[in-house]
């Protein structure tokens, strides 16, 4: 990283953005004694294992394992690196960033990415309302689509060229690499000759604009049947198909936290046209996590408008499992009077869908109305299953839940509703036993996976692991220990990499007198090793601070060194011997 800040600058940056305050604005926090929790933004949970630690200005999920500082958590989450996520909390806060010469390829790439974005967004609209565009307006104006909706979107058109954005672009000083990157233009190669073109051509264009009102792809509709129907933005440095959803930037603001998830673009234009504005829609593919996790953060209820076909309610079921790992209550709308939302409005009036939103089904009636049409439950035997099945579905419910459809069950079926809810207890005990033994189970999988992912060594030697889990800690929350204890530290010391490289950071800054807050070495860490500090800190109490259990274990450590340093290359482990392999290496190179 070309550029560094100074303590001073990262201390105003912290002091002004808050980490309760930042982190709250994008989930909901709730207070646990002096600590705050919440559902984590990075996976899919019930249940809160992200935790907010104001006294050491940190969060850790007990889930996952991400973790860090306020700036950590802007990187995560708005997908940046660590210069544009402090960038985006200095304008956050009105703080003026430090003039440096700062250049760094990846973070002017995506800069320029958005600006060639923004630029294409504004000549594919402009080309929209000359002879060049007059098809694509003419289709748009056939679906029903209101000059107003036009502009409110920045609906567009692609010419049928094959330069007009290239030419427009590198007018304005665009480069073809840029623009490659963007996946404005595309490259083909052919006897060592480079050939460039549009990526969208003859096409009705839908900008996809983020959260933060940066356009950071596009969607392209042809103007017949043909196939593909639209071609879409490839994955870029400012964009992942699977992290973004059209028109989230309008419905997130002022949707009384609910959210209608439709199909496609046109879809959620017509509905926004009609007053409906908080509605979404994919970007070309199956909903993902990551749509899920974003949906989180902006409401309490989604209502799934999919179609009516086997391949929507498909769809509604893979949804219906997503939300089910969150907290957002989920409802089902059964289209009537048309295919689709537009068709429904064009049709029939906003009225009428707001009727069919009105009677949408809540994730029980719906999973309730799929065991209905599975079984013939005039006959005993149908009757029987699907009422066995119906047990195991409400045993997932909470106590008012299940109560209520047992009795809605027992009156329309003619059965006792006892009967009912003896089976749903039953289902309840079985579910209970078998997330009890999956629990402890994903729990131990889970941490086992996630240290050994980012370090693979620590799971050799547990013992060893936790002495230098507590030296790393007491040095950060004890730095006047360093100087006792230096003449036995040192960076062969450490086992396992992670620790050895937060121990070099810490006494390279302890060496000059440097702060070692968490704010303060993050500039020097991945993403992953701030998680690794996080967690250090999440378990501060564990540990007592003093400095006879940080000289016990360094006797730990010393002795594990001692061991080997004493073992034979054939003794070694494979990690061992490339690691000694390396450091023999380095020696030749310096003599």
């Amino acid at each position: 990283m070309a550029m560094r800040f100074t303590d001073d600058f990262i201390d105003r940056l912290r002091d002004s953005n808050d980490i309760e305050s930042v982190i709250s604005s994008y989930i909901e926090l709730r207070r646990r004694g002096r600590n705050l929790v919440g559902l984590c933004p990075f996976h899919n949970e019930k249940t809160p294992s992200f935790t907010v630690y104001p006294e050491t200005a940190s969060y850790y999920c007990f889930g996952c394992g991400a973790g860090g500082d306020v700036i950590g958590f802007i990187r995560n989450i708005e997908n940046l690196d660590y210069i544009e996520a402090v960038k985006l909390l200095a304008d956050r806060s009105g703080i003026k960033m430090p003039d440096a010469d700062y250049d760094d390829s990846t973070a002017n790439m995506r800069r320029r990415i958005y600006e060639a974005n923004r630029e294409a967004a504004r000549f594919y609209h402009e080309t929209l309302f000359t002879s060049q565009g007059q098809a694509q307006l003419r289709y748009l104006e056939g679906r029903g689509m209101s000059l107003k909706m036009i502009k409110h979107f920045g609906l567009g058109a692609a010419p049928d060229d094959w330069h007009a954005l290239e030419n427009h672009l590198t007018a304005k000083g665009f480069k073809r690499n840029e623009l490659v990157a963007a996946n404005l233009l595309r490259m083909s190669e052919k006897n060592g000759k480079k050939y460039y073109y549009d990526a969208f051509r003859a096409k009705v264009m839908f900008p996809v604009i983020d959260v933060r009102g940066n356009v950071v792809a596009f969607g392209g509709r042809v103007l017949d049947n043909s196939k593909p129907k639209y071609i879409n933005t490839s994955d870029t440095l400012v964009y992942k198909k699977s992290n973004e959803l059209f028109a989230m930037n309008f419905a997130k603001n002022g949707n009384d936290r609910k959210i209608i998830l439709c199909e496609g673009y046109m879809d959620v234009i017509a509905l926004h046209a009609a007053g409906f504005e908080n509605a979404v829609a994919g970007l070309g593919t199956a909903l993902t996590p990551e749509q899920v996790s974003l949906i989180s953060r902006y409401a309490d209820e989604v209502s799934l408008c999919y179609d009516s076909d086997e391949a929507g309610q498909k769809a509604v079921r893979a949804a219906l499992l997503l939300f089910s790992k969150t907290g957002v209550r989920t409802k089902v709308i059964r289209l009537r009077g048309g295919k689709d939302p537009d068709e429904i409005i064009r049709d029939h009036g906003k009225e009428m869908f707001a009727k069919l939103l009105g009677e949408a089904d809540n994730d029980i009636e719906y999973r309730l109305s799929l065991l209905r049409d599975k079984y013939i439950i005039e006959t005993a035997d149908g009757k029987v299953n699907f009422l066995r099945e119906a047990s195991r579905l409400l045993s997932k419910c909470d106590s008012l839940e299940r109560d209520i459809y047992a009795m809605k069950l027992a009156d329309e079926l003619q059965v006792s509703k006892d009967a009912i809810m003896q089976h749903i207890a039953q289902a309840v005990k079985r579910d209970q036993n078998a997330k009890a033994k999956a629990r402890l189970s994903e729990a131990q999988k889970s941490a086992q996976s996630i240290e050994k992912a980012i370090d693979p060594q620590r799971l050799k030697n547990i013992k060893v692991t936790k002495a230098e889990d507590t030296v790393i800690l007491t040095l950060l929350n004890n730095p006047g220990f360093y100087s006792k204890l230096k003449e036995r530290l040192c960076a062969g010391l450490f086992f396992t990499a992670v620790n050895n490289r937060l121990f070099l950071v810490i006494a390279s800054r302890l060496e000059n007198g440097e702060s070692v807050d968490l704010s303060h070495i993050s500039q020097f860490l991945t993403q992953e090793e701030m998680s690794a500090v996080a967690k250090l800190l999440a378990n501060a109490s564990m540990i007592s601070n003093t400095m006879q259990e940080c000289e016990d274990c360094l006797c730990v450590l010393e002795t594990e060194k001692k061991n080997r340093d004493r073992q034979s290359p054939s003794d070694m482990s494979d990690d061992s011997f490339l690691a000694l392999f390396s450091s023999l290496n380095n020696k030749d190179g310096q003599n």
